[in-house]
Formats: structure tokens, sequence, C-alpha cells
């Protein structure tokens, strides 16, 4: 681990890691400032901190708000509820994927500008499909609508 980073893991440390009822709070601020939780730093404050890196990964696995992996710049969150499956979600999932080169089992493009997440429910059902860019929820949605947007995007 590289002097700024480790700078950087004493200043969140320092903020908000001195006892065990701010896992959460270490995690968010680990998160914002490297984009994910990252399996160095979670050991790192579990040795830091005293408190067991299952702790941390008890956290990150229960929470979806947490990620372990790189994301990309731009967020696709496709709602894949009843209602949203029902009137489309897995064709728009389908082309997003064609549309960005996803293979089989990829969520992020390779050039780190886009990845691809289903949830369960938005709770926007009356607008149905939904899909999230970057938190701007867009609603009724088609598969030619989605590409559209995602144009909008691309850098």
């Amino acid at each position: 681990m590289d002097t700024q980073t480790t700078a950087t893991l004493e200043a969140i440390y320092d903020k908000c890691a001195a006892n065990e009822d701010n896992i959460i709070t270490v995690l968010q601020e680990i998160q914002k400032e490297f984009g994910y939780i990252q399996e160095e730093v979670v050991h790192w404050f579990s040795e830091r901190s005293n408190i067991p890196a299952s702790k941390y990964y008890g956290v990150v696995t229960f929470y979806s708000q947490f990620h372990q992996h790189p994301r990309g710049k731009n967020i696709v969150t496709v709602c894949c509820g009843t209602v949203c499956h029902v009137k489309g979600a897995p064709r728009i999932i389908a082309k997003v994927r064609e549309d960005l080169k996803l293979g089989e089992d990829q969520v992020t493009t390779k050039d780190m500008q886009f990845t691809l997440e289903r949830v369960n429910c938005v709770g926007a059902c009356s607008i149905a499909p939904v899909v999230l860019v970057n938190e701007k929820v867009l609603g009724k949605v088609t598969p030619s609508k989605m590409v559209k947007s995602l144009k909008e995007h691309k850098g």
C-alpha cells in the first residue's frame, strides 16, 4: 500500500473509526474515497481498530450500498421488480448489455465508463419499466430509448 493511501486511511480512521459502532460510517468514507471497498483496506482497518475483518465484511455484504469491485463512471440501474419485469426489464438489460458490449458475467465496461446493475424494486411501478442512470429516474423505458440515453453519457 502506498504512502498516500495509508495517509488517507489514517485520516478516515482518525475521523470516524475510533469505536466499533462506526463500521458503516468507516465503510461509507472508504467507498467515497476509493469508489469501492478494497480487501486490503478492510484488513488495514481490521488490524488498526482490532475489529475482525469479518465484522466489516458482514456489513459490506449485507447492505447493497457497498461495492467490492470498481464501478464505472456511469451507473445504469435496471429495476427488475415484478411490474418492470413484465413490462420489459429483461429486454432492456439485453439491449444495454449488447450496446455496451458486456460479456455474460461482466457488469462494468472495460473502459470503466458504465456499470450495469439490477435491483429488486425502485418503487416506481406506475412508470414501469424503470431505469436509473446515475440516479436519474427514467420511466416507461424501451430498449431503443435506453440506447439513446446511453449515447448521451458516452465520452
